[in-house]
């Protein structure tokens, strides 16, 4: 009978004793962020009572496991994976932990700033750090899970003494990979491209979507993904429509008769602005910038107060001034001049084309009467 109660007692004692810790720490964290809602800390601590169970019932098992009595001929094999589950759990805490700490920080950041740059750069750092933090935690947990077998102890030596070899091969072999990760360092600490900010790459335009420690994603205005390694934008030149603020000014050009009616565009165009509700007010302006022998260039100064409206602006601006031109002024659209060439003026009875001709084709005089 002793047997048979000893292994149930310890097990559902482990067990029992979980759920009621777990229970009581997660009533806890409930109660603080009830009484502090201004902080989102308790509620993310929250995500983390499963891999706390997980530690627990595996701290709880690894320790009283020996007064179980159960599966002594396996008894090594229980307790070194018993061992694992604890070091996973651990490392699936700390991680949860920290997650929760860093958006915590970032929330209340993003509270207290209103620049959406500034927090753009920040977010970027955040998920940023939250990756490598998740990246170190991964890598102690599995050298502490392999350090848990005597092979790879008794290994140690051995592996110790080929490091230096193991270490160019690594670093020759993953050049490309350890450039993209201090690249991505380099982005996330350097405030070169935060998430959010609106790039252009390659001529395509888009907003950074999503940035690791290896790639970027942009997404295009036609919902297109792009990808491409960070260290692209540490070794290529890029547009950051964004950097210093997201207020930017447009260009619309037309291509206009030299008789278009110059002032009057500027009064439609003013008229346009205050009609588009993605004008920012900031500034416009129309004047002549070129001109060629068969039409005038004029070009139409938009602002707005981020890429997207800038967009809108130009577009409604083109639309709307060629069709107030097609139906008030059409004789100030291009047109291709069909009419007759005028002749030169006669002299002497003749044009000078005819007699510059005949005097081109006349023979040379000699010296002979």
């Amino acid at each position: 009978m002793e047997n048979v109660l000893r292994p149930v007692i310890v097990v559902g004692g482990s067990v029992a004793l979980t759920l009621l810790m777990g229970w009581a720490t997660d009533l806890l964290l409930r109660k603080a962020n009830g009484t502090h809602p201004e902080t989102p800390l308790w509620g993310l601590l929250r995500r983390g009572r499963i891999p706390y169970q997980f530690l627990l019932c595996a701290a709880l098992l690894r320790g009283s496991y020996d007064q179980a009595e159960l599966l002594q001929a396996h008894r090594t094999g229980v307790g070194r994976a018993l061992t694992l589950v604890l070091i996973g759990a651990a490392a699936w805490l700390v991680v949860r932990i920290a997650a929760a700490v860093v958006e915590t920080t970032y929330t209340r950041y993003a509270r207290a700033h209103h620049d959406p740059a500034r927090v753009r750069r920040v977010r970027t750092q955040v998920t940023l750090i939250m990756r490598v933090v998740a990246a170190v935690v991964g890598v102690v947990a599995v050298a502490a899970m392999l350090l848990t077998f005597p092979a790879m102890r008794a290994a140690g030596a051995s592996l110790l003494a080929s490091a230096g070899i193991l270490g160019i091969v690594a670093g020759v072999a993953a050049q490309s990979t350890l450039s993209n990760l201090f690249a991505g360092l380099q982005i996330a600490f350097g405030d070169m491209v935060r998430l959010g900010d609106t790039v252009v790459v390659d001529g395509e335009w888009g907003t950074v979507d999503e940035i690791t420690l290896t790639f970027l994603t942009v997404r295009t205005w036609d919902e297109r993904r792009i990808t491409m390694p960070v260290s692209y934008f540490t070794s290529k030149p890029f547009e950051n429509w964004s950097r210093g603020g997201a207020q930017m000014t447009g260009i619309v050009y037309f291509h206009v008769d030299h008789s278009a009616p110059v002032e009057a565009m500027r009064d439609r165009l003013r008229d346009i602005l205050r009609a588009c509700p993605a004008w920012d007010g900031r500034a416009y302006g129309l004047q002549v910038t070129d001109s060629t022998p068969t039409t005038m260039e004029v070009r139409a100064l938009v602002t707005a107060k981020d890429a997207n409206d800038i967009w809108t602006v130009r577009v409604t601006v083109r639309e709307r001034m060629i069709r107030w031109l097609t139906d008030e002024h059409p004789y100030a659209l291009p047109r291709v001049n069909t009419a007759d060439a005028v002749r030169p003026p006669r002299v002497d009875g003749r044009t000078r084309h005819d007699g510059a001709a005949r005097r081109t084709h006349e023979p040379p005089r000699t010296g002979r009467g």
